[in-house]
């Protein structure tokens, strides 16, 4: 992202126990290659207040959506975004949702052209674990029925 100027995740601005954080409170999903190198990751998240506010349970939130553009195969992205739509409809919510930083209009093109709907934006999110608040764009797609929940 950085090689393309694009600045929203710093190396090394996520540590270790954000992600057991993440994984205690909802899921981190990583896509592996031939000899078990990661080559793409989101998290689910099953609430998301910085952004969303307070709501009810009808939605997945998809978070830190990446892949390696060096070394995935072509497509990866779109299929850990129907992974994580198949998750979200499997736990009996209706809705995906995620946001994208206002100042990252490829990324909004990438998640409309994916069927995504921006829905608003939130000009003042502020960083989960604290620091300075940011604008994003939020966005959210129907999913399918699916009668069989995840027990």
């Amino acid at each position: 992202m950085r090689s393309r100027g694009i600045a929203q995740w710093q190396p090394g601005g996520k540590d270790e126990e954000h992600f057991r954080l993440r994984m205690k409170e909802g899921e981190v999903w990583l896509a592996e290659a031939a000899g078990g190198v990661a080559v793409g990751a989101y998290e689910l998240w099953w609430d998301d207040e910085p952004a969303w506010g307070v709501q009810p349970p009808v939605a997945g939130y998809v978070h830190r959506l990446m892949t390696d553009r060096t070394a995935a195969p072509a497509g990866l992205g779109r299929a850990l975004l129907a992974h994580a739509e198949r998750r979200i409809a499997e736990a009996g919510r209706e809705l995906c949702r995620l946001d994208c930083l206002t100042s990252n209009p490829r990324l909004r093109t990438y998640y409309e052209s994916a069927g995504y709907q921006v829905v608003g934006e939130q000009p003042f999110k502020a960083g989960v674990t604290g620091g300075s608040s940011y604008g994003v764009t939020l966005l959210e797609r129907r999913l399918p029925a699916n009668d069989s929940p995840v027990g």
